[in-house]
């Protein structure tokens, strides 16, 4: 399919996901429990839509503020029962929970738990997809403008350097780190684990199947390619790691992706600030190599 010539602007995306904004009105402070090096605050976030956003935000026990942040996002694996859990309990495509590599780091994290999930799994994901779509508010772009009241939370912090904040996820929360990342100036930097290859290309392939209804944002591709899209996120730090034999990533909708990611990255001079991490025989997980390539990109620019 042919993309629309020209610019791609912020505002042409947040339009396609139907313009949707989030505010957290309120923070509700339910228990803090202490979690291997880190202190975990239960919170419950009540949006100016009325709706109920259970999170964890854990701060290192030792780390001097104000200091670097993270919000984490959870992925999807058909797991309507883990959501934001995933941060402390992991999940069996992760190599181990996240919480104590990065709590090591000095990171605050936030992990919000995303409709559908968790506690808030009494809404089938099918059935919010469809209302969401017929209101002309895509379920995924409520999920990203939930994740950017997020951000809000965190720059506003007063045990946060704002100039420091970050975003990492894996699969569902791959795409989540990258497409936030995208549309928010804020995030200094994004890694994205095992979910980026160009949707054209997927449809053509039939794998864009695998992925489920919340992702459908009518006339993206009319808009803008995978490519183009995540190249919003130059000239800041962008890490991507996927596997070859992952079936969210065949090798040949990857590599159109990455591709048109480079050069958007090389138009802005910051072709160093960019990397990948490629695995040819690797499936729909973490390995070891990509954990330490995740930690060490969080150390460098956080």
């Amino acid at each position: 399919m042919s993309h629309r010539s020209g610019p791609i602007e912020r505002r042409d995306i947040h339009a396609l996901l139907g313009n949707q904004t989030v505010r957290f009105v309120e923070c509700t402070r339910r228990s803090t429990s202490s979690v291997g090096d880190a202190r975990v605050d239960d919170l419950a976030f009540r949006t100016d839509r009325g709706s109920s956003v259970p999170a964890y935000f854990a701060v290192p026990d030792s780390a001097p503020g104000p200091g670097p942040a993270l919000l984490y996002c959870h992925a999807h694996g058909n797991r309507y029962d883990i959501g934001r859990e995933e941060l402390l309990a992991g999940r069996k495509s992760l190599q181990a929970p996240y919480l104590d590599d990065l709590a090591a780091l000095g990171l605050r994290v936030l992990c919000l738990e995303m409709a559908c999930f968790g506690e808030r799994s009494t809404s089938a994901e099918s059935a919010a997809a469809k209302a969401g779509l017929w209101r002309g508010a895509p379920l995924f772009g409520t999920m990203l403008a939930e994740l950017s009241a997020g951000i809000d939370f965190l720059a506003a912090h007063p045990d946060i350097d704002a100039q420091r904040i970050g975003v990492l996820g894996f699969s569902r929360g791959g795409t989540h780190a990258w497409w936030s990342s995208a549309l928010d100036e804020r995030v200094r930097a994004a890694a994205s684990l095992c979910c980026f290859a160009d949707l054209d290309c997927l449809i053509e392939t039939g794998a864009h199947d695998g992925h489920g209804h919340y992702m459908v944002v009518p006339g993206l591709l009319r808009t803008v390619s995978t490519g183009a899209l995540a190249g919003l996120c130059a000239p800041r730090a962008l890490l991507v790691c996927v596997g070859l034999e992952d079936w969210s990533t065949p090798r040949e909708c990857f590599e159109k992706a990455r591709g048109e990611l480079e050069t958007q990255y090389a138009r802005r001079g910051a072709a160093a600030n960019l990397a990948f991490h490629v695995e040819p025989q690797t499936g729909h997980e973490e390995t070891p190599a990509m954990r330490r390539q995740v930690l060490a990109f969080l150390g460098r620019h956080l």
